[in-house]
């Protein structure tokens, strides 16, 4: 099965439609699917849903679907560096389920593992709780979660084989295993593609399995939320 294409706007050919609801890999700037952002930007495509553990910045990463208001829903942990993103939904024209980081990361998991739900501790009698089923376990009360089944799944790594087997590097591994394995579709940008075999099989952070399409969408210019520098001392 030929999993390699010539660029995003292909690679996405044929999944989009309005009302979809996305996974998408990376935390802040992190190991973002940029390229695909951008052609999904392009595309058009409206009313989307997208679980990811925040929106970007102002303008760029997932940042650039709230400026043309092509996102319906965000299902996120933070809001804190996206200023349109606050905006937004601050004013009631975002709807946002928040949902606390490691229970977001689970709840991807858990889609990806044909898991429908399960039972956590985080959140039990605060906001988070409110409207979910309640079950006590050995004295303690848990909030049942729902897994989270994307219609697609867009992921950044740093190494792919021909097949698609993946390899992220370093903090870039964050959202990106989960989102790519709870899309019924997933597509991967990487920095680099390689022939098969020359990727030892314990550096296989997602196997190919889980990757329907593959780019590759080097150069990429890694971009910092905040820089901070120490001040020249005085000579």
């Amino acid at each position: 099965m030929q999993k390699i294409y010539p660029d995003a706007k292909s690679a996405l050919d044929g999944l989009l439609f309005d009302g979809m609801t996305i996974a998408a890999g990376g935390f802040g700037l992190c190991g973002i699917p940029e390229r695909l952002i951008d052609a999904l930007v392009e595309s058009g495509v409206k009313d989307l849903t997208i679980a990811s553990n925040n929106a970007g910045i102002d303008n760029v990463g997932l940042g650039k679907l709230l400026r043309t208001r092509q996102v319906k829903k965000m299902i996120s942990s933070y809001v804190g560096e996206n200023k349109e993103f606050e905006r937004q939904y601050l004013a009631g024209e975002l709807e946002v389920e928040f949902c606390p980081q490691g229970t977001l990361a689970e709840r991807m998991r858990a889609g990806g593992a044909g898991i429908p739900g399960f039972y956590t501790k985080t959140g039990v009698g605060t906001q988070v709780a409110e409207g979910k089923e309640v079950k006590n376990f050995d004295g303690e009360d848990y909030i049942l979660e729902r897994g989270i089944r994307a219609d697609l799944a867009i992921v950044k790594g740093w190494k792919a084989d021909e097949t698609g087997n993946l390899m992220f590097r370093k903090t870039a591994r964050n959202f990106n295993l989960p989102a790519a394995t709870c899309g019924k579709v997933c597509i991967a940008e990487v920095e680099q593609i390689v022939p098969v075999g020359k990727m030892a099989g314990n550096c296989v952070h997602l196997p190919s399995i889980y990757v329907n399409r593959l780019i590759d969408g080097s150069p990429y210019d890694k971009q910092i939320e905040f820089r901070t520098v120490r001040e020249r001392e005085a000579a």
